[in-house]
């Protein structure tokens, strides 16, 4: 796996193409309730990994990880991100002990909300075509309320696998 920059996060609803990127889990289920099954260990994202989604999109197979977007990323509010904040508040545990897990030590979902935020990622599919309103309510994009402090960067631990 390439190395990842020192201090940083990673993100567990990455896109494949961001730099440092790397599949921990493939999604499974139904389209009504899909559900991710993490690999033991990162595989690196490759063309030949790519491939295999074809021909849907990697990200309504996949899930990936990648150094956090910090303030980049339209999730990232006041040195947070919103969109694990919305999961754990909105959608419902669909386990009850946590999932195996070769990111955990180094996700910004888990450094921010523990196993709240375990207890409902493997419903999380990146690119899914059938949410539900549930998960349209949780993805959605918010706003920083007038007058809040905006993100001034990352603040997180090491990235490094």
């Amino acid at each position: 796996m390439s190395e990842q920059p020192p201090g940083r996060s990673l993100c567990p609803s990455a896109q494949p193409e961001w730099q440092g990127s790397v599949a921990f889990g493939v999604v499974r289920g139904t389209a009504e309730e899909p559900r991710v099954t993490n690999y033991p260990e990162v595989l690196p994202v490759t063309e030949d990994l790519l491939k295999l989604a074809q021909p849907v999109h990697p990200t309504e197979v996949f899930r990936f990880a990648a150094p956090c977007l910090c303030h980049g990323c339209v999730h990232f509010k006041i040195d947070r991100c919103s969109l694990v904040e919305r999961i754990v508040r909105i959608l419902p545990e669909v386990v009850r002990s946590l999932p195996s897990c070769a990111i955990r030590s180094h996700c910004r979902w888990w450094q921010q909300e523990g196993a709240n935020a375990c207890f409902r990622c493997p419903q999380v599919v990146t690119e899914n075509h059938n949410p539900s309103t549930l998960m349209r309510k949780a993805a959605a994009v918010t706003q920083v309320a007038r007058g809040e402090p905006v993100s001034r960067g990352c603040q997180s631990q090491s990235a490094s696998l």
